[in-house]
């Protein structure tokens, strides 16, 4: 054991008398200080004002961070290519610039990490990517990346005819989660601007956007397994028999994923559209996939299939319009004076903020109840998300007061018993009185 320590000790200070206590070595150190100093002082002044000129432009969320990102390095950039120009003297003078690259190394490193982490959102994903940089950095530096990477590339997984190796599969994890990360980024990105598109209709924005996400995360993941090596023509088969299983296992929610399709590209039901299906009245908030999400005036939220609302009954309050109309019932007593009723039922209908003045609300007389006549207000609305017993409700209140301001009754139910003259029913009335 003792034996095994001194080698060890001798063969570090062998190292560092030949890497660390040179001349050579020493110059180095030298110009990795003082292109260090240098190209902080001299960006100093330029980052501040072009961070003024970032925020001056307005710049929001991740361009904002990017560009940030972008002048926050640029003194290592520097740094980066004043090492380069000084090892380029090295090679020139026949000296190995050792020190010098590995600064170059640890430079990169840092670039990559603090432009990496500055467009991931994912903050656990931003550390792990800064570990796996700083961890090849470091055996980049350390001379060992070149070995463990040959060790890793001859291990080898064979399955089928496809040959793996251990090497292969780290990088396409790798580079599964980066253009994972780009897909999520650009889906991101084209959600914007489908957002702020002018022309499209919002099941047309959402039909596109669901498209462009389903476009990037496939491509990203063909990509990845590509550069590992699986040859995609071999998963025909594979995706085949996957087919048929899904087609009878999973009827029901691609049935729903085929109807949530439709519903985007013929329009019929997009997002703010007020519908009633099944008894649910509400606005549509969403369209997912496989189901669609009402927002109803009490607050609760239904998840209604696709598919029931392809073969179903709905009823679009706003298909083609918004503006609907709503009829409110009511009743006055018959010695009311008709004439004024109808003429105050459309006053009672322009004191409320939500009736359109056009069409102009309408009264109709609807028929000769038993104990009232029936008369009916038609009036119009253009914003049915906002509900409609309110409105009913405001228009009614108004009609209240309108009818006992001019003196118009409302009936009740009432019943008149009539004795003929040569009747023998008589009618006794008795008042008992209460003696204590």
């Amino acid at each position: 054991m003792e034996q095994r320590l001194a080698a060890a000790y001798e063969f570090l200070l062998t190292w560092f008398q030949a890497n660390v206590l040179t001349w050579n070595t020493a110059a180095q150190w030298v110009c990795v200080a003082l292109a260090y100093v240098l190209t902080a002082l001299a960006w100093r002044g330029y980052e501040r004002r072009l961070l003024e000129r970032v925020d001056a432009k307005g710049f929001g969320g991740m361009v904002r961070a990017v560009v940030r990102a972008v002048v926050d390095v640029g003194n290592v950039a520097a740094f980066v290519v004043v090492l380069e120009a000084c090892a380029g003297v090295f090679r020139a003078l026949e000296r190995q610039p050792g020190v010098l690259g590995a600064a170059c190394d640890v430079a990169v490193a840092w670039i990559v990490i603090r432009l990496l982490t500055s467009i991931m959102p994912n903050r656990a994903l931003a550390r792990g990517v800064v570990s796996l940089v700083w961890a090849v950095a470091a055996l980049s530096v350390f001379g060992l990346l070149s070995p463990i990477t040959d060790f890793l590339g001859g291990l080898r997984l064979t399955v089928g005819g496809t040959s793996f190796s251990a090497l292969g599969v780290i990088k396409g994890v790798v580079l599964a989660v980066i253009f994972l990360q780009a897909a999520s980024l650009g889906v991101q990105f084209v959600n914007r601007r489908i957002a702020t598109a002018r022309g499209l209709s919002p099941s047309l924005q959402v039909l596109l956007a669901k498209g462009f996400k389903l476009a990037l995360y496939t491509s990203a993941v063909l990509v990845a397994m590509s550069w590992v090596g699986i040859d995609l023509t071999s998963l025909a088969i594979f995706s085949s028999a996957l087919g048929v299983g899904i087609g009878f296992g999973l009827k029901t929610i691609f049935s729903n994923y085929v109807a949530g399709v439709l519903l985007l590209m013929d329009r019929s039901i997009k997002p703010g559209d007020t519908i009633e299906v099944g008894g649910v009245f509400g606005v549509v908030r969403d369209m997912q996939g496989r189901y669609t999400s009402i927002l109803a005036r009490n607050g609760k939220e239904y998840l209604i299939p696709n598919e029931q609302l392809i073969t179903g009954e709905v009823v679009n309050w706003t298909y083609t319009d918004r503006n609907i109309r709503l009829e409110v019932p009511v009743g006055i007593a018959y010695e009311s004076d008709l004439d004024k009723a109808m003429a105050l039922l459309p006053e009672a209908a322009g004191a409320v903020p939500r009736v359109l003045a056009s069409p102009p609300p309408a009264p109709r007389l609807v028929g000769f109840g038993d104990n009232s006549v029936n008369l009916e207000l038609r009036f119009w609305i253009a914003d049915a998300e906002a509900g409609l017993a309110n409105v009913e409700s405001d228009v009614l209140v108004r009609i209240w007061h309108l009818f006992h301001e001019n003196g118009i009754a409302f009936p009740f139910p009432q019943r008149d018993v009539l004795l003929k003259p040569d009747s023998t029913l008589t009618v006794k009335l008795d008042k008992e009185t209460d003696h204590e």
